[in-house]
């Protein structure tokens, strides 16, 4: 008995060998893709990525605290005295020295991570009963760190100045963080 392939049979072949490899494809992506798709971020890491802040009610020489990714934000709105006094420090002898300017966009209020940068603590000078610290703005009873009004480090251990996150105005009083 001989075997003779006719052209039908070649394409049949070659039918069932392309659908076979296709369906193998395609079982394998519903596979991997649950696998993939968990990498992403929770939908509860995602909505707070970014929080808006109303400053409206945020009266001279008060402050408030928010979460943003789980870290508090300290928001002041600083007086004139306040004002003046982070403008007119001299960077010399600073630890990481940097202008009031270059550490707000609108000068009354500062906006800054409230962890301190030394090993994480939160630094007091929230609260208006808080201890300040020598220079007025912000102060670690951990290992003493003193932040001036403007959030510099200007005595204790701590390396670099209280960080500023990403912000922007949307309005005169409306802030998106994140």
């Amino acid at each position: 008995m001989t075997n003779k392939n006719t052209p039908d049979d070649k394409n049949k072949r070659d039918f069932l060998q392309v659908s076979t490899y296709a369906l193998g494809a395609v079982g394998a992506a519903s596979f991997v893709w649950p696998l993939i798709n968990q990498m992403n971020p929770a939908a509860d890491t995602l909505a707070l990525a970014s929080t808006e802040v109303d400053l409206e009610q945020l009266e001279e020489g008060q402050a408030i605290t928010v979460t943003w990714r789980g870290k508090p934000v300290f928001i002041r709105h600083r007086t004139k005295e306040e004002i003046a006094s982070a403008k007119d420090q001299l960077l010399d002898g600073l630890r990481d020295p940097q202008t009031d300017d270059e550490r707000v966009q609108n000068e009354k209020y500062i906006v800054l991570v409230g962890v301190c940068t030394h090993l994480g603590c939160v630094p007091l000078g929230q609260k208006s009963g808080d201890i300040k610290g020598e220079y007025g703005g912000w102060f670690c009873p951990c290992h003493g760190s003193h932040y001036d009004h403007s959030g510099r480090i200007r005595k204790g251990p701590a390396p670099t100045n209280l960080e500023i996150p990403q912000y922007s105005f949307l309005s005169d009083t409306l802030i998106k963080i994140g």
